[in-house]
């Protein structure tokens, strides 16, 4: 039986698209859709309260993510997308059932795994927290459209906590980023995927390590992409609005979150705390 078609007429291209992570990674993502779409309302709820996803049990990732997904819904958001790796690879299938059919959802793990698996790429290295690496989802959807390639892939978790502390360009991330990557498993690999929101955040130190020998995939820009496409498919994209809205929930108020989105979106952003 074939899978039914979506019906997405019941929504309107005004309404604003729904963004989640466990904190400032999926911000990384937001910048590319508001690069891309911007004429685009965003609501973003980071789930700073319960961050790092990574070192989480599958069913509290679960819970986590089908509450924001449904506290999104009641935004009346067009599109719900799954800015968190972790929260892709062990909640998907849930996110999917809550919405049951009613909006798009776009994850970061699958747009990404298909580009890579149609291009010119044979030894893959997938950086990601414990709970992403567990899941296996990313070799997995890889090999499932090419078999040939080769995937390894390492849990990075001290990561998160360094960047959600606001250690970029610090020798703390420096000492962390070259005892990961330094690693026996990414000793042939040819391509990296960041395969944490987080990471983008690090590129620049992440790229400085590797010269111009690995090539490191820009999963943000993939995603806003695969997000344009669908979004262009079900007649949903707005471009008339000139001076799009940004409004960002969190489940307890950082200060790098803060910093890092002002940088990203302007200052003049709404942040609201919001406790689900």
């Amino acid at each position: 039986m074939k899978n039914k078609k979506p019906d997405y007429s019941h929504l309107s291209s005004s309404q604003p698209i729904g963004i989640f992570d466990s904190g400032v990674g999926g911000l990384t993502v937001a910048k590319e859709i508001k690069r891309l779409l911007p004429h685009e309302d965003l609501i973003y709820f980071g789930d700073t309260k319960h961050l790092p996803y990574g070192e989480k049990s599958k069913e509290a990732i679960i819970e986590y993510s089908t509450k924001i997904t449904n506290f999104l819904l009641a935004q009346n958001c067009k599109a719900i997308v799954i800015a968190c790796n972790t929260a892709t690879a062990n909640a998907l299938n849930e996110v999917m059932q809550s919405v049951a059919g009613r909006v798009p959802v776009i994850d970061v793990i699958n747009p990404v795994a298909e580009k890579v698996s149609y291009e010119i790429h044979n030894n893959v290295g997938v950086i990601a927290t414990k709970a992403t690496v567990n899941s296996g989802l990313y070799k997995k959807s890889i090999r499932k459209h090419n078999k040939w390639i080769k995937v390894d892939e390492l849990a990075t978790p001290l990561l998160v906590p360094a960047i959600e502390e606001g250690f970029k360009n610090h020798p703390i991330t420096h000492a962390i980023i070259y005892n990961y990557l330094s690693n026996s498993k990414l000793k042939n690999i040819e391509t990296l995927i960041l395969g944490c929101t987080h990471y983008p955040l690090l590129i620049d130190e992440i790229k400085q390590y590797y010269g111009n020998r690995v090539r490191v995939i820009d999963s943000p820009n993939i995603v806003a992409n695969h997000l344009k496409i669908i979004l262009d498919k079900y007649n949903l994209l707005n471009d008339n609005n000139p001076k799009p809205n940004y409004h960002f929930y969190l489940s307890d108020l950082t200060k790098n979150f803060e910093k890092i989105s002002k940088k990203f979106f302007g200052k003049t952003i709404d942040l609201e705390l919001k406790v689900l």
